[in-house]
């Protein structure tokens, strides 16, 4: 068991249709043995803990049958460049034309629609969550984040897909943890994205987000590059010790926040975290698990009072939070690379829209 350490990355909560007890299904399933001659990897690994797939690919979400579905800016580009999406980018851009009136508005309007087409198409596929992403150039403005999610959701509606089915995925600035604190009280559930701290996720919980999403992947990569490390050992890899860290909190303290791993940069990374609410995997991960009957012992549990009583409770006020974030240069290194990232996406989704109008 892995201990707390203040400033680390981390993530996850308990997400699916509804807020279902899967630390109690967890444990349970955990105690007995996995049959590995006639189970595959990924069922073994679903025993565990929720699969979550993370794609925009209808037919790759068809094919692996995840409970849960992910979008971000970067996905939906790469799927409206698919020629078997054209139909919906079509529907988009007419949409838009009717809706709006110079073509840069009608360009903010095609770009929402079109994340809301996919992500209606998708619920179709997964019985639970699909996220959407609020545009990564709003992420230090609070006002406007809410405003989007509201218009998001409204284009759901029309689209027949009711809130309950949308997690309304923010980046985890201030001014998107505050995003999420108004739109949780009025019943709209939050993904936090680019969780990358301690400090990061105990807000999101205090403010009663749905889900986290810590990303492993990305705490890695930070620290090989800054230590000029080549390889950790599975279980020391801070990536993973990030979403332990959360994890641990979050059962200490009875937060009912999921905790999602996301960004995954091998297999060790996602079978470290077995046992951990939900993970969300890229396609390649899941057909390998698909192709293997290896076994998956469980490596997340239930904190023991001893663990607990090693970790204070975190302030979650601003000041705090930004003095937390100014002492942590990975993650505040991180979040900030991760906005520009899915902003420039945004970009290239919105070139190839304007283009069209």
């Amino acid at each position: 068991m892995v201990g707390f350490v203040v400033g680390s990355s981390f993530s996850v909560r308990r997400v699916a249709g509804a807020r279902c007890n899967v630390s109690g299904r967890r444990y349970a399933q955990a105690e007995a043995s996995v049959d590995t001659e006639k189970a595959t990897q990924l069922e073994n690994l679903q025993k565990l803990t929720v699969i979550v797939e993370d794609t925009g690919d209808f037919e790759t979400i068809r094919k692996h049958k995840p409970v849960d579905a992910t979008t971000n800016p970067s996905l939906i580009y790469s799927a409206a460049s698919m020629d078997q999406y054209n139909a919906l980018v079509a529907t988009a851009i007419n949409y838009a034309r009717k809706s709006a009136g110079t073509r840069e508005e009608q360009l903010v309007v095609a770009r929402d629609k079109l994340s809301t087409l996919f992500g209606a198409e998708i619920t179709k596929i997964v019985p639970g969550y699909v996220s959407t992403e609020v545009d990564a150039r709003l992420s230090f403005d609070t006002e406007a984040s809410v405003a989007k999610a509201y218009e998001l959701l409204r284009m759901y509606e029309e689209a027949g897909v009711g809130k309950d089915r949308i997690l309304i995925k923010l980046a985890s600035t201030w001014e998107g943890l505050k995003a999420c604190e108004i739109l949780e009280k009025d019943g709209v559930s939050c993904n936090m994205t680019l969780i990358f701290s301690l400090a990061q996720a105990a807000v999101a919980a205090e403010f009663g987000a749905t889900l986290v999403s810590p990303f492993v992947g990305r705490i890695l990569d930070w620290n090989k590059k800054e230590y000029g490390v080549e390889s950790y050992a599975p279980e020391e890899d801070p990536g993973v010790v990030s979403v332990k860290n959360i994890f641990n909190y979050y059962k200490c303290y009875e937060y009912k926040t999921i905790v999602m791993g996301a960004s995954f940069r091998n297999m060790d990374q996602i079978l470290q975290l077995a046992g951990c609410d939900r993970l969300t995997i890229a396609p390649k991960f899941i057909e390998q698990m698909r192709n293997s009957n290896d076994e998956v012992v469980p490596r997340l549990e239930m904190p023991d009072a001893n663990l607990c009583a090693l970790q204070p409770k975190l302030a979650t006020d601003e000041a705090s939070f930004r003095w937390y974030m100014n002492e942590d240069r990975m993650a505040t290194d991180k979040l900030s690379e991760g906005i520009r990232g899915f902003a420039k996406d945004s970009r290239s989704l919105d070139e190839k829209l304007f283009a069209m109008l």
